[in-house]
């Protein structure tokens, strides 16, 4: 009997190690991809529809302010142009002396700011070359300034907006996430600056005492508290002006379908104990499929309304002013910035009426024109109520701030 050559034996070897290096060169290829791939698409399904999905970037010049598209309010109402020429213009504050603060996000990374009577207004960029600075507060004279990783304030900022002064640190012990980083922060009838930390994933169990939560905590950054849990990004807050409750709009999870889940807008009866779902249970009404097993939507707080499918609620505010019929007062203005990850596209802002119960009786359209044949022309993002009671509403994609007013 023969036996094999020696050199057959070196080929066995050889292909051990081919194979090898192959699976190590798939995995490292696999891994690749993975870091490559952006959180927003991670879950995504496979399929020609949700390929062509993806965030909608706003663009990276402002809308002249002859095309920005035509809105329609209620009879009665009147909408006109408060500003234009505002790159990626988010979140809206209104300082002691009439100073109307402009945030931004992704495109910009400024800070704005408004001033002058109308037909002499004129934008000032005070702050640049910032970190997803989406969150401003403005409080006692300061404007305060939230990124994924501190919040920041300026002192005695409307008598310098031509040479801000040095910014002051107030809290600095964010995790720093990009993904549901960037903030929206409010100083409550407490006194105190809530703040919320959203889930750094688009669907995962992240560590409920980093994450998923609004806190709170002293103007000087002392005494962090969490206020509620199972918040899974929530990018606009408002709280109840009679019974000091927060209020707040939270974005579901992607890619579950179409039309699931339906967005949020929630009410916080017990600070410190309240849990509104997140990740185990959607919309008060399902399940995760990953992490809903054993689970009960029972458990959690029920969602106070529900704002639709991807909807993408941002901004909210109670309307406290006197110029809108009295339906309007104290019911709740939304600003649905619109679905990226759905078929069909819709934006606009929304009203939810609240009852003396706190209880959301009814919920419908108010300022419509956002969308033309599925494409978006503007996407609303913050609210505003000014001193006469007119309402403010900022546009990121158009790069423009309207005004909302009723009567003569």
């Amino acid at each position: 009997m023969h036996s094999l050559p020696t050199k057959c034996g070196l080929g066995l070897q050889t292909a051990s190690a081919l194979a090898a290096g192959l699976l190590a060169a798939t995995v490292a290829l696999a891994q690749q991809k993975k870091e490559e791939e952006p959180f927003w698409a991670v879950g995504r399904p496979k399929g020609e529809v949700t390929a062509k999905m993806a965030p909608v970037a706003a663009p990276p010049v402002p809308t002249p302010e002859a095309q920005l598209p035509k809105l329609t309010a209620p009879p009665g109402f009147k909408v006109e142009v408060y500003q234009s020429g505002i790159l990626d213009a988010r979140g809206l504050r209104r300082g002691d002396k009439g100073t109307v603060f402009v945030s931004s996000l992704f495109v910009a990374g400024k800070i704005y700011a408004i001033t002058g009577e109308p037909g002499k207004r004129v934008t000032k960029t005070i702050l640049s070359g910032l970190e997803l600075p989406n969150g401003i507060e403005f409080n006692k004279g300061s404007l305060y300034v939230a990124t994924p990783k501190q919040i920041t304030r300026y002192d005695n900022i409307e008598d310098n907006l031509d040479k801000p002064p040095a910014p002051v640190t107030v809290y600095d012990k964010l995790p720093g996430d990009v993904p549901h980083g960037w903030k929206f922060i409010k100083f409550g009838p407490d006194g105190k600056l809530y703040v919320p930390v959203g889930a750094p994933c688009n669907i995962c169990e992240p560590d409920p005492a980093k994450y998923a939560q609004i806190f709170r905590i002293d103007a000087d950054g002392s005494n962090m508290e969490i206020v509620a849990r199972g918040v899974r990004n929530t990018v606009g807050f408002d709280f109840h002006p009679r019974s000091k409750e927060l209020w707040f709009t939270d974005n579901q999870r992607d890619w579950l379908s179409e039309d699931m889940p339906l967005d949020e807008l929630n009410r916080v009866a017990n600070p410190g104990k309240d849990h509104f779902g997140y990740p185990y249970c959607h919309s008060g009404m399902m399940t995760d499929p990953e992490f809903g097993w054993g689970k009960s939507c029972s458990d959690y707080v029920k969602p106070a309304a529900l704002l639709g499918p991807h909807a993408a609620p941002l901004g909210m505010r109670f309307y406290t002013g006197t110029m809108f019929p009295a339906k309007y007062r104290n019911a709740i203005f939304i600003a649905r910035h619109g679905p990226w990850n759905r078929t069909q596209k819709f934006a606009d802002v929304s009203v939810a009426y609240v009852n003396d119960d706190s209880k959301v009786t009814s919920t419908e359209p108010f300022l419509t024109g956002w969308v033309k044949d599925n494409s978006y022309l503007g996407r609303p993002v913050d609210v505003l109520v000014m001193a006469d009671g007119s309402l403010l509403v900022s546009d990121d994609h158009a790069g423009a701030i309207y005004r909302v007013s009723y009567g003569k």
